[in-house]
């Protein structure tokens, strides 16, 4: 498996296409396990453990940060789990801040929504004419909002992510493939959304 690099957009993203609904289920259920590990994170984060932070440039008074569940207009429903989760990590090894679940509990509030998923085969299998590689473009508006002050500290309208991946010629391992893709996806945005974050000050 392969993920390309990451950057910003220029311009306004196209709209996501379905993926079809054979996972959708499955994928309902992942998010829930994906909230709960934000939520053991979080709680783990309130017990004082944490990385010792870099330097960074928010402003001094922020200790405290909460990362709700993503909203979604995606057919990609195992993300608004994984992104937040992925993101408290990111935020635990290498910033200062603490992660707590209760966004009333935050000196600031990290807002998300998967504003689109698409992706479209790249590589194909010379004997069965069948997709091996797969191109994957995510597109996200984030907001960083000081809680008691309601400033935006940083805001992102349609964030572009892409990635690319390998997939078997079976079919029937597909959509595994897919979910171990998507997790990497998932701690490369958080990666780019953090380093963004605290370059913008």
């Amino acid at each position: 498996m392969v993920l390309d690099g990451f950057r910003q957009p220029a311009g306004a993203c196209g709209s996501g296409a379905a993926d079809g609904g054979a996972a959708g289920a499955r994928e309902e259920g992942e998010v829930r396990q994906g909230a709960v590990l934000t939520l053991a994170l979080a709680a783990l984060a309130g017990c004082g453990y944490h990385v010792g932070g870099r330097a960074d440039l928010l402003p001094s008074s922020l200790r405290t940060i909460a990362i709700p569940a993503f909203g979604n207009a995606s057919p990609r429903y195992r993300l608004t789990g994984q992104l937040p989760a992925a993101l408290t990590r990111e935020f635990l090894t290498r910033t200062r801040y603490r992660v707590v679940a209760d966004p009333n509990e935050a000196d600031a509030v990290l807002y998300g929504t998967v504003r689109s998923y698409f992706s479209f085969p790249t590589l194909f299998d010379q004997r069965t004419g069948r997709a091996s590689g797969v191109q994957v473009h995510v597109f996200l508006d984030l907001k960083l909002v000081e809680r008691e002050t309601g400033n935006v500290l940083f805001e992102r309208q349609n964030y572009e992510f892409r990635g690319r991946y390998e997939i078997a010629v079976d079919q029937a391992q597909y959509f595994d493939e897919s979910s171990t893709a998507l997790e990497r996806l998932s701690r490369e945005v958080a990666r780019q959304v953090v380093s963004s974050i605290l370059e913008v000050f």
